[in-house]
């Protein structure tokens, strides 16, 4: 809370005019093209940074498949994880995000601008609509973030078991799976504090479909699990 606070005392000037224009795109999306949008919140991100004194250092773009259609899976740190992934992003990319944070104020607007889903996972139809309409659209060349633990860790920089039925999206759309390895992403936004904080963003070398097609996906999760983990422990 108290980070939070500084990016907007810091920014104080700036937030009425980009919370009104973030509120009205959101409430317009089909005003803009997803590429406006995109460079909007990045700059929203961007500020908040500058502001939180939170600084980003991302490795392995090149990893990053130069054609746009597959989904991101990292580790789920903290409420900063979305943030931290779309200051390095360069295309846009969308989300899967649990149903009760999609009504939180700004976190429902930036839904709204990157076209995000809220699933329900309790809700089994619900939850099977959201992956087909994941399929769809990976099919159709977007790009989307999948937090395959589910819920943030709450354990700093340990990983919760992934869960096999994240990887269902992948597997239907047979596109390339890109791990993404979090360090000290729950630092900025779930820490009482507001010292320097730097957080580490590893693209991992990417899987293609014709590598884990044959698996099944509780066997994807362990090994994006394990890459993911390993990375972490090289860089922490």
């Amino acid at each position: 809370m108290k980070r939070i606070l500084l990016m907007v005392f810091r920014n104080l000037i700036k937030v009425p005019f980009y919370w009104c224009k973030l509120c009205y795109m959101a409430a317009h999306v089909d005003k803009y093209t997803e590429e406006e949008r995109y460079t909007f919140l990045k700059k929203i991100v961007n500020m908040a940074n500058t502001g939180g004194n939170v600084t980003i250092k991302a490795t392995g773009k090149e990893n990053i498949p130069a054609e746009s259609g597959y989904i991101i899976y990292p580790n789920h740190q903290g409420l900063y994880d979305a943030l931290a992934l779309i200051d390095v992003m360069d295309v846009p990319i969308s989300a899967v995000i649990k149903q009760e944070a999609v009504g939180i104020p700004f976190i429902k607007q930036c839904v709204a601008c990157l076209k995000a889903f809220g699933i329900d996972r309790e809700d089994i139809r619900q939850s099977m609509r959201v992956i087909n309409d994941v399929v769809k659209e990976v099919k159709d060349g977007r790009n989307y973030v999948i937090f395959a633990e589910g819920t943030r860790s709450k354990m700093g920089n340990k990983l919760l078991e992934f869960k096999g039925g994240s990887f269902k999206a992948a597997q239907k759309a047979k596109c390339p799976i890109l791990p993404v390895a979090l360090i000290d992403s729950f630092k900025p936004l779930d820490t009482d504090d507001i010292k320097p904080v730097t957080v580490q963003v590893h693209f991992l070398p990417p899987i293609p479909y014709e590598e884990y097609k044959d698996m099944k996906t509780v066997d994807i999760a362990v090994e994006v699990k394990r890459r993911i983990e390993e990375t972490i422990e090289k860089n922490i």
